[in-house]
């Protein structure tokens, strides 16, 4: 039996990059899974793929910024798929000005904003519309993607990005503290340097340093990522929650 039969599973920012292979990787171990995304013709070409693979997968378009959007796509996708149990908290951004970030005391702040929306209150919007569900049927899953960016110093991140994934650590701790008497687990990644656009948005120089820094001398794949969701999401994670786990091949060690 696929480790993840009979599970209705939401991961945001699905699309592309991390997004797509987590997708991808529920998928094929099973679940159903609800792609959802803000980018209509990446999703659809998305969902098209791993359907034409006999995967089960309905995509919708949504922001999740928006509260009222998230809610709307989750009744959605609940209505074509079943109650979701689990959420990967996946979407977020990180702008950079012809791939250099912006110094804090230059930032626009409508781009801090919009990081802090997408990024951080977009993880608690899918909580907010999936949650009681959970709590009521008293099982669900929860991953939040922090990044080693969130523990320390990393020269390419802006603040915004450093400071969204530092607060999901304790948005996921305090989840588990208060979900976890209702059968809820909830836990956070923190991917390194994984190959993936968003990667390539920085200067070529800047990646081979870190490859340099990085122990097992090669960048993460968004397998390496959806590998460890599928695991904190499995029946032998069952007693692990409120822990933030690295992707990140060693780089930064914490």
């Amino acid at each position: 039996m696929k480790s993840h039969a009979n599970r209705v599973v939401l991961v945001t920012g699905a699309a592309s990059g991390i997004g797509q292979s987590i997708a991808e990787g529920f998928a094929q171990h099973g679940a159903a899974v609800g792609a959802l995304d803000c980018n209509l013709e990446n999703l659809e070409r998305t969902v098209a793929r791993l359907r034409s693979c006999g995967l089960t997968v309905h995509g919708c378009q949504a922001g999740v910024e928006d509260f009222n959007s998230v809610s709307s796509a989750c009744a959605e996708l609940e209505k074509a798929l079943g109650p979701i149990d689990t959420i990967i908290n996946n979407a977020g951004i990180s702008p950079k000005r012809n791939g250099v970030r912006a110094a804090t005391w230059e930032m626009d702040v409508e781009e801090w904003k919009r990081v802090v929306d997408v990024n951080l209150s977009g993880c608690f919007n899918t909580v907010r519309v999936v949650a009681p569900g959970m709590v009521k049927r008293r099982f669900g899953r929860i991953v939040n993607m922090s990044s080693v960016a969130a523990k320390a110093y990393v020269t390419m991140a802006a603040v915004h990005y450093s400071t969204t994934k530092a607060a999901l650590i304790g948005f996921t701790r305090h989840l588990a503290g208060e979900l976890g008497p209702y059968g809820i687990t909830a836990n956070a990644m923190a991917p390194g340097r994984i190959d993936t656009p968003m990667m390539r948005m920085v200067a070529d120089e800047v990646n081979q340093k870190i490859l340099s820094e990085t122990p097992l001398g090669r960048f993460g794949l968004p397998q390496d990522v959806a590998s460890l969701a599928l695991f904190l999401t499995s029946a032998d994670a069952a007693f692990i929650t409120g822990q933030v786990i690295d992707v990140a091949g060693g780089w930064y060690m914490t």
